[in-house]
């Protein structure tokens, strides 16, 4: 009988650590959305102030349109096709109305509250929205079930921003 090969013992560590190492940088890209959603609203804030609320949200919108419209043809970083958005369901092209509205909020809300306590608002609706969306799989995506220990995450994020009131 041959030797048996001896499997390298870090291999399923390696596996492991690259599954991590994804999850690590999805964290990170996360963490920086959520910096760049403060020092965002508090700009905005700030040019709202100057030129109105929704003329503020109409400079971020066509700023946007025209740095994604850099990055997608003239740097070539899309990897899709846009001839396809028929092919999508008829609600997808809604998000940017929804950005609008996300905008606006912000902007309305930062005055009024605060950074940190319109944040951790918009951060509650958010995980709120986002655990019925995962436990109904609504929008096409996989179903990831509600649990109690979520439920109770999602209370204390709201405590949070409650002692955030002052």
């Amino acid at each position: 009988m041959p030797p048996r090969k001896r499997q390298k013992p870090f291999v399923s560590c390696g596996v492991f650590i690259r599954s991590m190492s994804a999850k690590v940088t999805a964290l990170l890209i996360a963490l920086i959305a959520g910096v760049s959603m403060a020092v965002q609203g508090s700009i905005n804030t700030r040019l709202g102030k100057v030129v109105g609320q929704w003329e503020a949200i109409f400079v971020v919108h066509v700023v946007g349109l025209v740095g994604v419209s850099f990055l997608l043809f003239a740097l070539k970083m899309g990897q899709g096709d846009l001839g396809r958005i028929t092919k999508g369901p008829w609600y997808a092209p809604l998000g940017g109305l929804i950005g609008v509205l996300i905008v606006w909020g912000v902007v309305a809300s930062i005055p009024k509250l605060g950074v940190a306590v319109a944040t951790t608002s918009i951060i509650v609706g958010q995980v709120l929205t986002a655990l019925l969306i995962d436990h109904f799989g609504l929008f096409g995506l996989r179903a990831v079930a509600f649990t109690w220990p979520k439920g109770l995450g999602l209370l204390l994020l709201a405590a949070g921003a409650k002692l955030l009131l002052g």
